[in-house]
């Protein structure tokens, strides 16, 4: 398209100039005519001008040539630039889909966990609920057992207040005991001046005799009257509690120190209720009992630890299932009326101390039963049957009036026991169903528990 433009602009010329010669060779036969170089100039002007026109045009021409590739070199430009930018956009595009695909797997794991989450999210409200329906219930608990520590302490206050003042009548009797025994001294030492005096005027003489023997008897019969009284009024006080039979007795902490019954359980348990008095000067409780089988060694446990400071002692009925029971009050180095109780048909043990309720639970063991053929063991916790002792493990103390019945025992049952009526019927275990005693463990016989 350039080479065509220069041609013609050279041809235009190249016109013009053979115009030009040959007007300037026709001029001097045209000198004669006026009116043709007239024309003539005017052609020259008009070739001027035509010339001038030709010249802007081609300026013109050649701008928009020049304009025309430097459009051509900017598309060409755009065109690589869009270029770039069309396969960056794929790039781009490509990794988006790749995004997009992770953001779906990612999306469906999140989905299964977010279900799981919902579950373990139900299941632990399901949880939390059952927890404060159990602390309700516990709670209640708590509240009935302090409404009977509170009715203990008031029996315990009453108690103290009838120990004082029987300790004042105790120290007014105990006065006029001693004004008694200063005025039988006084008598004695008139009977023995009396005697002197009279066996140094008559040694010879049998009639005083018999009055010095009436005069002997009479003072000696007047001291023993307050006496006998006074074991009177102890034999009334003792037999308050007669339902004891016999004590057990185990002085310290061994491997040595236990008793074995003789028989152990003839049929299989679903009820059962143990009781005993207990008095401990250690600072912590032993274990009471421990039933082994040859399958498990913890069917039925009342064990306690030589720990730094024991609150608790386990009751445990068929491992690994155990409830903790209050011991704190035991500790005392008294007597103290305990009674545990378990039902398996309603799955509650009751714990009464000195026949207030101490603690109380449920879901505890419902529908099982405590095996028969197992060994039955005062004093030590079984690892295995019939042995492995522990000597922290080790019972320190006396046991009184230790009874086991088949059946769950009624308060009204458990208060006859503590203030000293009969024992109630169904009984299966005393301790005179005892046939071994081991170690330093003594064995008495003793109606009352004041003579234990």
């Amino acid at each position: 398209m350039g080479f065509s433009k220069k041609i013609i602009w050279f041809f235009i010329i190249w016109v013009c100039c053979n115009v030009h010669v040959r007007c300037s060779q026709n001029a001097e036969g045209v000198k004669q005519r006026k009116p043709f170089f007239e024309r003539l100039r005017r052609l020259e002007e008009q070739f001027r001008r035509f010339q001038e026109l030709s010249l802007t045009r081609l300026q013109t021409i050649s701008a928009n040539f020049n304009i025309s590739s430097r459009v051509d070199l900017r598309i060409q430009s755009l065109t690589e630039q869009y270029n770039k930018v069309s396969a960056t956009m794929n790039r781009f595009q490509t990794a988006t889909e790749n995004d997009i695909a992770t953001l779906k797997s990612w999306l469906k794991k999140l989905q299964k966990k977010t279900k799981k989450i919902d579950l373990k999210m139900s299941t632990l409200e399901q949880i939390l609920n059952e927890r404060s329906k159990q602390m309700s219930k516990e709670k209640k608990e708590q509240s009935e057992m302090m409404s009977n520590l509170t009715a203990a302490v008031e029996d315990q206050r009453e108690g103290i207040s009838s120990l004082a003042a029987g300790r004042s009548q105790l120290q007014k009797e105990m006065e006029s005991i001693r004004d008694d025994v200063k005025g039988h001294g006084v008598i004695i030492a008139r009977f023995e001046e009396r005697m002197k005096s009279t066996l140094q005027n008559d040694a010879f003489s049998p009639k005083p005799r018999p009055v010095q023997a009436a005069a002997a008897t009479e003072p000696r019969v007047h001291r023993r009257v307050p006496v006998k009284a006074a074991h009177q009024q102890d034999s009334q006080k003792e037999g308050s509690i007669c339902n004891v039979n016999s004590m057990m007795y185990f002085p310290n902490s061994s491997i040595e120190n236990y008793a074995t019954f003789g028989k152990d359980f003839s049929t299989g348990l679903f009820e059962i209720t143990i009781c005993s008095w207990l008095k401990t000067k250690a600072n912590y409780l032993g274990t009471m009992l421990s039933y082994a089988t040859e399958d498990n060694d913890n069917k039925l446990v009342l064990h306690g630890r030589n720990t730094g400071k024991q609150t608790t002692i386990h009751f445990v009925i068929g491992d690994p299932s155990f409830r903790e029971l209050p011991v704190r009050p035991l500790l005392d180095g008294r007597w103290h009326h305990v009674c545990i109780i378990w039902s398996s048909f309603e799955g509650k043990y009751w714990y009464y101390i000195d026949r207030r309720l101490a603690a109380t639970g449920s879901k505890f063991r419902k529908g099982y039963e405590i095996p028969a053929g197992g060994t039955l063991i005062i004093g030590q916790e079984q690892d295995n049957m019939g042995g492995g002792f522990d000597d922290n493990e080790s019972f320190i103390g006396t046991l009184a009036g230790f009874t086991i019945w088949n059946r769950a025992l009624s308060p009204g049952e458990i208060s006859g026991i503590t203030t000293g009526k009969s024992l109630p019927g169904g009984q299966i275990l005393t301790f005179n169903n005892v046939s071994a005693l081991n170690g330093e463990v003594q064995h008495y016989n003793c109606t009352c528990l004041e003579h234990c």
